[in-house]
């Protein structure tokens, strides 16, 4: 029951964003990310102890990494936490293969135990980066959490600690991701019918 159609009204809201008659196919539902996210929360509670560094990526992992928080708290972790502004995208829906910083952090990297948050593996550019970044800034350890892995799409060598769901290789919007500043508010992952 994953794969539902959802046909998207014109109202307020959506109307400068969705044209008329705009289909998305729901992948994961909301129900199914708050499952999946709080059972992230308790692998990363196991893995990394009560105070680590999370450090979302932006702008697309600000929903899961909102969610996210919340589920270590009542996993009993006390985390701290930054962000860091990325973008390989622009208003596109293709990666331009050059990451940009575009937020840095402000809190102290040094000798923290980093957990970098984004919304989905891909290409690994991204997080990529964001690792160096936090390796060279002094983290005494560094984790990654994704909420999407599209396997067998990765241009670097790198590899997420903790995964929420594989995702087929489509253009996700909702939860936070986007197309073209679109979707974002969506409460469910999917994508656009062509």
């Amino acid at each position: 029951m994953r794969q539902m159609p959802l046909l998207l009204r014109r109202n307020r809201v959506l109307s400068q964003i969705a044209p008329p008659g705009t289909d998305i196919t729901v992948l994961y539902p909301a129900e199914e990310i708050s499952h999946r996210v709080h059972a992230l929360a308790g692998e990363i509670a196991a893995a990394m102890g009560r105070n680590p560094l999370v450090v979302p990526i932006l702008k697309g992992s600000f929903i899961f990494a909102a969610d996210l928080l919340r589920a270590l708290h009542d996993a009993g972790v006390e985390p701290d936490m930054d962000f860091i502004g990325l973008s390989s995208y622009r208003a596109g829906t293709r990666s331009l293969g050059e990451v940009r910083l575009v937020r840095d952090t402000e809190v102290e990297i040094i000798g923290r135990d980093v957990l970098i948050v984004d919304d989905i593996l891909e290409s690994g550019r991204t997080l990529a980066f964001a690792k160096n970044l936090m390796a060279a800034r002094g983290a005494r350890t560094i984790r990654t959490c994704v909420l999407l892995h599209k396997p067998g799409k990765l241009a670097v060598d790198v590899v997420a600690d903790f995964v929420g769901f594989d995702c087929p290789d489509r253009f996700v919007v909702g939860y936070g991701m986007d197309v073209a500043h679109a979707y974002r508010q969506l409460p469910f992952i999917g994508f656009v019918e062509s």
